[in-house]
């Protein structure tokens, strides 16, 4: 069952997010016990990123209730997840928490590995919650068991979405640098004791800061999120896009810059931040987007090669983005209705929208092949089959493809038309990105706050 829906949890990753990368999996032990411990912004995706990319193959520790969820609990059954009995769960059990406990123990005494979200669930918080103490027990205890050649390493995982809930954004799975657990002696069936237990967590919690964003302030990131969109714009458009992990470490880098102004130049962060906002209005107002704004990229050979192909692309997808479109649309608008319907908080609207969106449209894709095979015979329908999901596919990007084509064609229209316009909005970005540096450079000189 497992090697027959990770293929498609894969594609269905893929398909909801635009572009998906990993990073750090030299690190990762190819043999041994590992726990994985990870940040939890995104619900149910984020196991599935895990499931999916990681070097290894992993069993989770999942919440109790997911089990008995008619679909989701076979899924987590079929991924030899663990289940893991909370207090705030209705229902719930504590004392079944040795079983799981033991149960993650045999995992790894296997050589195999587990994964664990220490914070205890998902959240939308702008950091890091205090981390639970049942990953640190977990480790200790399966450490003290392990024949004396096995050593039980942990390793830190941070999940980075740039719109978490957005589809067709894009997400980074970072693997930390791997640590061992200290052996300690333990009689058989005690529990560690609770200073190492403290020890082991607080550790796990820098390891984790050292893969995640965090901020002091809720609106930080989205602040971090325009300043890193405006400093990256460039003149000319790049051989190659930045990597999400560079584009990362450039939001931790401007997220601690921030961090150490507000706390000392209070009124020069506050008219950065009232600077980047006009600047973003004034590029809505005029359409347009900071990466538009290259100058050098406007070379009439550089145009020319990129209208050529992407007008290629638009005629020749027509036909088939229609029919896409016709065929998927209600389906797409279904799940946008059912995800803000039953979404009640902003960690979980993605997976409501992929657990949707895997359900609706296959039941299209059906009712439409019923009518084919009734209306001409099971060969017709069995031709059409292939044909439904790819027209989807094909209208997707044929939509991301004209929508970057308007974006570049109106840019060039305000170039050409409206050069002093362009070039002032240059000119500002330049200004910004200057004044960001400054910063930067002063913060850095003072200590962390």
């Amino acid at each position: 069952m497992r090697a027959l829906l990770l293929p498609l949890l894969r594609v269905v990753l893929r398909i909801f997010f635009r572009r998906i990368e990993v990073s750090g999996t030299d690190s990762v032990p190819r043999v041994g016990p590992v726990i994985f411990v990870l940040n939890h912004p995104n619900g149910l995706i984020d196991p599935a990123f895990l499931l999916c990319l990681a070097p290894r193959r992993v069993s989770f520790l999942a919440k109790a209730p997911l089990f008995r969820m008619p679909i989701i609990g076979a899924i987590c059954r079929a991924f030899e997840a663990i289940p893991v009995h909370r207090r705030q769960d209705t229902g719930s059990d504590l004392g079944k928490n040795a079983e799981t406990f033991e149960a993650a123990r045999a995992v790894l005494l296997r050589g195999g590995t587990i994964a664990v979200f220490p914070e205890g669930g998902s959240h939308s918080d702008s950091k890091l919650r205090p981390l639970k103490t049942g990953t640190a027990r977990i480790a200790l205890g399966a450490a003290a068991t392990l024949p004396a050649d096995l050593i039980l390493r942990i390793v830190p995982v941070g999940l980075y979405y740039r719109a978490k809930q957005t589809f067709r954004s894009v997400a980074l799975l970072h693997f930390g640098n791997p640590f061992p657990v200290e052996r300690i002696p333990l009689p058989s069936g005690a529990e560690p004791p609770a200073e190492p237990v403290r020890e082991l967590t607080a550790r796990l919690e820098a390891a984790l800061r050292g893969v995640t964003l965090e901020a002091e302030e809720v609106n930080a990131h989205a602040l971090i999120a325009r300043a890193q969109h405006i400093f990256s714009a460039a003149d000319e458009v790049p051989e190659r896009p930045p990597s999400l992990a560079e584009e990362f470490e450039l939001r931790r880098r401007l997220l601690a810059g921030y961090e150490v102004a507000r706390r000392h130049w209070p009124e020069r962060a506050a008219r950065l931040q009232a600077r980047l906002a006009r600047y973003e209005a004034s590029l809505a107002a005029a359409g347009l987007d900071a990466q538009h704004l290259a100058p050098k990229s406007y070379a009439w050979q550089r145009v020319t090669a990129y209208a050529f192909k992407s007008l290629l692309f638009l005629m020749l997808g027509l036909p088939a983005a229609i029919a896409g479109v016709v065929i998927n649309y209600p389906a797409y608008r279904a799940v946008g209705w059912v995800a803000t319907g039953i979404s009640k908080v902003e960690d979980a609207l993605a997976t409501v929208k992929v657990l949707a969106a895997a359900l609706l449209f296959p039941l299209t894709w059906a009712a439409i092949l019923v009518a084919v095979w009734l209306w001409r015979g099971p060969w017709a329908a069995a031709f059409v089959a292939p044909v439904l999901p790819l027209t989807g596919y094909v209208a997707l990007h044929f939509a991301e493809r004209f929508d970057r084509l308007v974006g570049a064609t109106r840019a060039l229209a305000i170039l050409l038309l409206r050069r002093r316009a362009f070039l002032r909005l240059t000119a500002e970005r330049h200004d910004i990105q200057r004044e960001i540096v400054a910063l930067g450079r002063e913060a850095s000189g003072l200590p962390s706050p």
